[in-house]
């Protein structure tokens, strides 16, 4: 490897959006994610499934389907 080119790599603070925080490694200073291993559906066995908006209904209407 060419030395001078890359980037640092270090630990940084991981922030979740439901408040969960973790150390991991990268290149940025610190990280910022909207879903982690703790509130994921795949991890937690939960699902969160909301119709935002009333989408379906809204394509059910819009193409006639009942």
């Amino acid at each position: 490897m060419k030395k001078g080119i890359h980037p640092e790599y270090k630990k940084v603070t991981v922030h979740c959006a439901c408040g969960n925080t973790f150390e991991s490694a990268s290149t940025k200073d610190e990280l910022k994610v909207e879903i982690c291993s703790e509130c994921h559906p795949f991890y937690t066995g939960r699902q969160k499934r909301v119709d935002e908006g009333g989408r379906v209904d809204k394509f059910k209407k819009k193409y006639g389907i009942q």
